[in-house]
């Protein structure tokens, strides 16, 4: 399927070099285009396999009817130029996870987490309690380490967990997996796919193949999961429903008491969502408490992801950089009840910050970043907020400190992506913590 074939890859990061060097010796014309330089070591090494390089700021213009086939890296909007060329060429277009799948050994089971938000705290704790049931699991996909690059460590019947992003399930044709999951679905990276409704179509393919005998685990109490999936052929099993859920004291598995909360270190409505997500999928491979209660009593998050970064001085800071969008922003204003100094904004994806309102009780103050500075400062002017007009973060944290009293919390919830201002949202996060930490 892969020999003997003319193939651009678009998109020199990670994946893009990882499937590359897959491809590599099957009589293939591989041609690796980025649009900027790649560090010299690396750009040796892959035109010593016979990888041809082109930079270029008008890849564009590298697209013709002469490719077999073009890997395109996720990052590539499905409302960009490329895309539109490539469908109306009707070349083959698929991705590095797409071509990877292909390789992978017979009886593989996989398990892709998707969602708009808490994927890679779901995925992290199914990973974590495989290992401790002593499952040959492996972890790949969207939590930064690409399919084929991972490929050399998958067996034949080992577990492949895989955090899969929207942007990764627009290519895919052949993939599949035996468990789905979606957290949660809610508007958002609406420029990259130009309208809610194809970012849903989207996710949806995570039961891309799926018969009655895979497995969807999926949101009840999330209006579009339960739309999203009605028609799919996948076994549906519930969290958030009337057996899978929490309440002030308990988390219930299957109607019965299974944890108490007051073990578990990870705080908020959100993680234990999270949590039930991963026990009914660790529950395939066969559940131990004593090990999941060992497990959650010290686990304390995911870095980026409502982390606790430190207390000064009697200030609690709190660094959310993953919040790519207002509904995760709720998600961390939900989990304080202390006078919050929040900082909002980051690049304009046509977030409404309206969604907040509910929820924006204990804002004490607003500091607008990033290129919706303005928007959010008129957002926080309507519910007679006060609000700085910072435009970055180092003149957020310095507004801050001249305004935050003891007993606050600091809270970096930008509920938009970083984009505007920085390559990924944990450079964000990274400097927040960097500037916290000089307090």
């Amino acid at each position: 399927m892969y020999e003997n074939k003319k193939i651009l890859i678009l998109g020199a990061a990670k994946s893009g070099i990882a499937v590359a060097k897959l491809l590599v010796g099957k009589n293939n014309e591989i041609i690796l285009s980025d649009l900027k330089e790649l560090p010299s070591s690396t750009a040796q090494e892959l035109e010593d396999m016979g990888i041809k390089i082109m930079i270029t700021f008008n890849q564009c213009d590298l697209i013709d009817s002469s490719y077999d086939l073009v890997i395109k890296n996720p990052a590539i909007m499905m409302t960009s130029e490329i895309t539109k060329k490539l469908n109306k060429l009707h070349i083959r277009t698929e991705n590095e996870m797409e071509v990877a799948y292909h390789f992978l050994p017979e009886n593989v089971t996989i398990i892709g987490v998707t969602g708009s938000n808490g994927k890679t705290t779901t995925t992290t704790i199914i990973y974590e309690l495989l290992k401790r049931l002593n499952i040959n699991v492996i972890l790949g996909g969207n939590i930064g380490y690409p399919l084929s690059e991972v490929l050399k460590g998958v067996q034949k019947e080992s577990v492949l967990l895989l955090e899969i992003s929207d942007h990764q399930l627009c290519d895919i044709h052949d993939f599949k997996t035996n468990i789905s999951v979606i957290t949660n679905l809610c508007p958002t990276h609406l420029d990259y796919h130009g309208s809610y409704e194809n970012y849903k179509k989207a996710k949806k393919k995570i039961f891309n193949l799926h018969t009655s005998n895979d497995l969807a685990i999926l949101n009840h109490a999330n209006e579009d999961c339960l739309e999203l999936s009605k028609d799919i052929l996948s076994k549906k099993v519930y969290f958030n429903n009337f057996e899978n859920y929490y309440d002030n004291n308990y988390i219930y598995l299957h109607g019965e008491k299974y944890l108490n909360i007051n073990n578990i270190c990870l705080q908020g409505e959100h993680n234990y969502e999270n949590i039930l997500a991963a026990l009914l999928v660790v529950e395939q491979f066969g559940l131990d408490k004593d090990i999941v209660v060992d497990f959650l009593k010290t686990f304390s998050g995911v870095e980026h992801r409502l982390e606790y970064v430190a207390n000064k001085n009697g200030i609690e800071y709190y660094n959310d950089s993953k919040s790519t969008n207002p509904t995760a922003t709720i998600t961390a204003l939900k989990t304080f009840t202390k006078p919050i100094h929040l900082i909002l904004g980051g690049l304009d994806r046509n977030q409404d910050f309206n969604e907040l309102n509910d929820y924006i009780n204990y804002v004490k103050k607003i500091y607008a970043i990033g290129e919706v500075t303005d928007k959010v400062a008129n957002y926080a002017s309507n519910l007679n907020i006060p609000c700085e007009r910072c435009y970055n973060l180092v003149t957020a944290m310095e507004k801050i400190h001249q305004n935050v009293q003891k007993g606050d919390v600091v809270l970096l919830s930008p509920g938009s992506s970083s984009q505007d201002q920085y390559v990924k949202f944990e450079d964000r996060g990274d400097e927040f913590k960097n500037i916290v930490e000089k307090f």
